[in-house]
């Protein structure tokens, strides 16, 4: 038995003794919310998520798809945002013995919910009462969670209130789940308005994402002393990345994705600090968000990434029998650059993917160019799938391409995709502008 679960055993025997006396108004050795069997226990310094009876290391992921891939990748969690179809998800985990963390959706000021509205904040506080009462019963259930990244510009204190009125009533119709609030930001400053304002929040959840190696600062500064858990992480963000001059993110190749999830999970989840109780990575499949392969750990045809089989050693300790393709280097026209800008010419360009598959498994290749989404606001992209541009590459899969630009000036992605026959893809894309319309040749 190693160190590791020699502490969970010690913690867990000290749990048991505790258990009969814990209530939420002691703060030496309490239950911080929750039945005796299934809540957050305090032992001086750590907190334990208990889930029937039992210690509880969050090992998740958000998404609502692919779940028998993830309990057999080492998950035991998965978070959804809202109730939409949450009849089938509960059940669907149930049957492959997850949990989930329950999403209970509330407006936000930056999509222009008004929290001085009492009539609209009231609608909203009754449908979220219906929906707990519903489902507080499912065996799936792990625990609430009242919103996400609603402090985001939220410039009406009074939504700090209403998300602690939220929990009050939560913890008044169902005593037996803890209640969490994801915030989207992990500045200091909202750490300790929400200390001070929503007393009624078990659990703080955090979506963090290249600012991990700051969090444990900031927790600190910001006086937060309670249970966290990091509610989304992954790659680095879209808004973290370096910028072409146009001001598109750079995407990072898969593989370079799953080098950073596997060193900020390694020494800010896995090691497992007191007050945190685990994490969901982001996004247990197909989601479109600045491009659709940024957060994807899947492909539309059901192909995983090596973020997948990242994760599972990560869960397991045991990495899958076969690996996914990794993708080293993408030239166009014989040079390797992060963008490209280009004049309106009607020329030839090319390019080629160097890559290898650690099985040796032979690879076969797939190139698309698109339009760059969009931006709705500073940080966050139109969620609409762009699809692939017509006629304009010759022998899309091949491993070495010739392409013309786009007739219509504007910005675009070059992507690459490297498949094995065992249904696994690594993926690159390269940003690139066009500065004026293209002459008919």
């Amino acid at each position: 038995m190693n160190s590791m679960n020699l502490k969970f055993l010690l913690l867990s025997i000290i749990t048991a003794f505790f258990m009969g006396s814990c209530n939420r108004s002691d703060s030496s050795s309490r239950n911080v919310a929750g039945s005796k069997s299934t809540g957050v226990v305090q032992l001086g310094d750590t907190f334990l998520l208990m889930r029937n009876g039992k210690p509880y290391f969050i090992k998740g992921a958000g998404g609502e798809s692919r779940l028998k891939r993830l309990a057999e990748a080492g998950g035991n969690s998965l978070r959804i945002w809202d109730d939409n179809d949450a009849d089938r998800i509960l059940d669907q985990a149930r049957q492959n013995g997850l949990s989930v963390l329950f999403g209970l959706w509330i407006e936000r000021e930056i999509d222009g919910f008004d929290y001085y509205n009492q009539d609209a904040v009231d609608r909203q506080f009754e449908r979220i009462r219906k929906t707990v009462l519903k489902y507080k019963n499912h065996p799936a259930v792990l625990m609430w969670c009242v919103g996400n990244e609603w402090n985001l510009r939220a410039r009406n204190i009074q939504v700090y209130d209403e998300i602690n009125r939220i929990a009050a009533m939560i913890h008044e119709i169902d005593p037996n789940h803890p209640v969490t609030t994801a915030i989207g930001s992990n500045r200091s400053q909202t750490f300790a308005v929400l200390k001070d304002r929503c007393p009624e929040i078990d659990i703080l959840s955090i979506n963090v994402y290249g600012e991990m190696f700051r969090l444990e600062e900031r927790l600190q500064t910001g006086g937060w002393t309670g249970p966290y858990l990091i509610s989304e992480f992954g790659p680095l963000g879209h808004w973290e990345s370096e910028n072409t001059e146009w001001k598109a993110p750079i995407e990072p190749f898969s593989h370079q994705k799953s080098e950073f999830i596997r060193s900020i999970y390694r020494k800010f989840i896995g090691s497992r600090p007191p007050a945190c109780l685990g994490s969901y990575v982001f996004l247990w499949g197909v989601k479109e968000e600045g491009t659709h392969t940024w957060y994807s750990f899947f492909d539309n045809a059901g192909r995983e990434t090596e973020l997948v089989e990242t994760m599972q050693e990560l869960w397991t300790g045991k990495a899958p029998a076969n690996k996914a393709p990794r993708i080293e280097k993408v030239l166009v026209d014989g040079q390797e650059s992060p963008s490209w800008t280009w004049e309106a010419r009607d020329q030839i360009h090319t390019a080629e993917v160097s890559g290898f598959d650690p099985d040796g498994d032979t690879l076969t290749y797939l190139w698309e160019i698109r339009p760059q989404a969009r931006q709705r606001l500073d940080y966050d992209y139109h969620d609409t799938p762009l699809v692939p541009m017509d006629g304009l590459i010759e022998s899309a899969r091949a491993p070495k391409i010739r392409f013309r630009l786009p007739r219509s000036a504007g910005e675009y992605r070059l992507f690459v995709y490297v498949f094995d026959p065992r249904r696994h893809v690594g993926t690159a894309n390269i940003p690139f502008q066009v500065t004026a319309s293209v002459p008919n040749p």
